[in-house]
């Protein structure tokens, strides 16, 4: 039996199997090809689940759960316009059905993220992406077959919308390791990753026009599970089975190297050297790697202020967001009819087709998370550059002290820039929650878009604010545990979703004004973030002060700061590391 053959590229430690998984350095080469394909992928696959209006409005056309309506004589509404002809019913238990399936798939659609980010931390992204590519093939189908009989089969919707949350977060967490290949550019690709992910809400509102174009709801379907195979093969043939190191992780294996005279050789020369030799220095890499990556433990960064933080932030915004798109379409309806009950069918009718239409603007605008994204990577990345960390000096060389533009910190800058992204949020938020109170239906079109931004800039400010200050075997774990808790605080949309119907007689204000109110609370994490960044401004200026060598101290700061045992910005002080 072959062994694995392990092979060193530009710093990077990979094994390389027998399987068509590619390496490390083949990845590095068609990372471009992978990068445009994640986009594409996570827009039509991975958090499609969140066009809930569009699908509901499907649903309810081919009769999932229209029998409830039968059921509960007095809870009819009325027959759907669009779907008369087969005569079925629409009711507030009906309704309340299907949200339930909602809140099931986008709480799997979040909650999933801490076992996997536990299992991609140790197998890699690959095995992940081609579970969560047939998993959504599976749903797809799921539906499809479902819609033949509805009045027996609706309880699938329940399995096929859990399998769909399931296959498309699978696709989305796996795609965010995927920037660590493009170096400085990593904060944007990684923006640009989230708002694909947040754009795909678009995609069952295009759907919709499909359907509405005489498209059968199955065949749609079918087509749609036949795609995501085309997902399944790309990965295969593209992914390797490794994760992808960061830049930090890179840059630290190249002074591991810089120490060594005898590494110190282009990446032509690397392919001439034996094998022998690169197995040393493999064996030496990854030393230095293990060392670097176990250097702090787990539950320091889970009980540090920032990450408890923004536990806070992010459950508040999820259950902001995924409130609204659960409730849209009601929301809508009440702003037509205002909950009167003698409404004629004619209005009704009318509340129908501009519940339809809006909802379709509504899936238009997710687009703007492709636009809207980078520009929080921007800010993310901004003025990153100057922060580049110089090498370490080999043994016996002098320290060059000569004047120059000084550099910024790399860790400061970071909390500087993520301090501003979730300022920025945040304020975005409450405009959003001023907007959804105002009784105009034309003004909706503007809390549609302040809730695609925010949709898109929250993640990208979590995802870029971990990666700037834990460690990169925590990133995945940290961001899965994140994900988990939000969602099950987003579960409490389903009690506020059936509290909006019944008390409240549809009648969203007071949840809204509610929800305003809250989210004041997310200012709580730029505010400390504030508050940490001018500490470490002082500590480091109190530094520089006793040593007088600028240069030197911002070195050594830098291999502290790839170890992790000094100058913490994860929210602790530097005497408790």
């Amino acid at each position: 039996m072959k062994k694995w053959q392990t092979e060193h590229y530009y710093g990077e430690c990979y094994v390389m199997d027998l399987s068509m998984a590619p390496s490390l350095s083949q990845a590095f080469r068609r990372r471009w090809w992978m990068a445009g394909t994640a986009v594409l992928e996570n827009l039509f696959f991975s958090a499609v689940l969140l066009g809930w209006g569009s699908l509901l409005i499907m649903l309810k056309n081919e009769g999932f759960y229209s029998h409830l309506c039968a059921e509960n004589e007095t809870g009819v509404s009325h027959v759907s316009h669009s779907n008369a002809s087969e005569g079925w019913l629409s009711c507030v238990a009906q309704e309340e059905m299907l949200n339930l399936g909602f809140t099931i798939g986008s709480f799997l659609l979040s909650a999933a993220t801490l076992p996997l980010g536990i299992l991609m931390d140790r197998y890699g992204p690959r095995p992940l992406r081609l579970t969560g590519s047939a998993c959504f093939a599976l749903s797809c189908a799921m539906m499809s077959m479902s819609a033949y009989k509805p009045e027996v089969l609706s309880a699938l919707i329940f399995l096929a919308l859990s399998l769909n949350g399931f296959g498309g977060i699978c696709l989305t967490f796996t795609s965010l390791t995927l920037p660590n290949m493009f170096g400085s550019l990593s904060s944007t690709v990684l923006s640009l990753m989230i708002g694909s992910y947040a754009s795909s809400a678009v995609t069952f509102p295009g759907v919709k026009l499909i359907y509405d174009a005489g498209v059968t709801f199955t065949v749609i379907m079918w087509v749609w599970a036949g795609l995501a195979v085309l997902v399944f093969l790309n990965c295969f043939l593209n992914w390797p089975v490794e994760s992808f190191p960061t830049p930090e992780e890179m840059e630290e294996m190249q002074k591991m190297r810089s120490g060594d005279g005898s590494q110190k050789h282009t990446l032509t020369s690397l392919g001439e050297k034996t094998e022998e030799q690169v197995n040393q220095s493999t064996d030496k890499l990854t030393e230095a790697t293990q060392h670097t990556t176990h250097s702090i433990p787990f539950r320091r960064s889970v009980f540090s202020p920032i990450f408890l933080w923004s536990l806070v932030t992010m459950g508040m915004s999820q259950l902001r967001i995924i409130f609204f798109m659960g409730a849209m379409n009601k929301i809508l309806e009440f702003l037509v009819t205002h909950g009167n009950p003698e409404n004629s069918e004619k209005l009704l009718t009318e509340a129908e087709e501009k519940v339809s239409f809006y909802s379709s603007i509504f899936g238009t605008l997710q687009l703007l998370c492709l636009v809207t994204c980078p520009l929080i990577g921007y800010i993310m990345d901004w003025k990153m550059k100057e922060c580049e960390e110089e090498k370490a000096p080999a043994k016996g060389d002098q320290v060059s002290s000569s004047p120059g533009k000084p550099k910024r910190d790399r860790k400061i800058q970071k909390l500087t820039n993520a301090m501003r992204a979730f300022t920025l949020t945040n304020v975005l938020l409450v405009l959003f929650g001023i907007t959804s109170l105002i009784d105009s239906l034309p003004l909706q079109i503007l809390t549609f878009i302040l809730h695609t931004m925010v949709r898109g800039f929250i993640h990208s400010c979590c995802g870029g604010l971990y990666a700037a200050v834990y460690p990169s075997n925590h990133f995945g774990t940290l961001t899965g545990l994140q994900s988990m808790i939000s969602a099950v605080f987003a579960l409490l949309q389903q009690p506020l979703f059936i509290a909006m119907l019944g008390p409240l007689k549809g009648d969203v204000y007071w949840i809204n004004l509610a929800l305003l109110i809250f989210s004041l609370a997310g200012f709580m994490l730029p505010g400390y973030l504030f508050y940490h960044r001018r500490q470490l401004i002082e500590q480091k200026a109190a530094r520089d002060k006793e040593t007088g060598q600028g240069a030197t101290e911002s070195q050594a700061l830098t291999q502290t700061d790839a170890n992790g045992l000094k100058h913490q910005s994860n929210g602790h002080g530097p005497q408790e590391a």
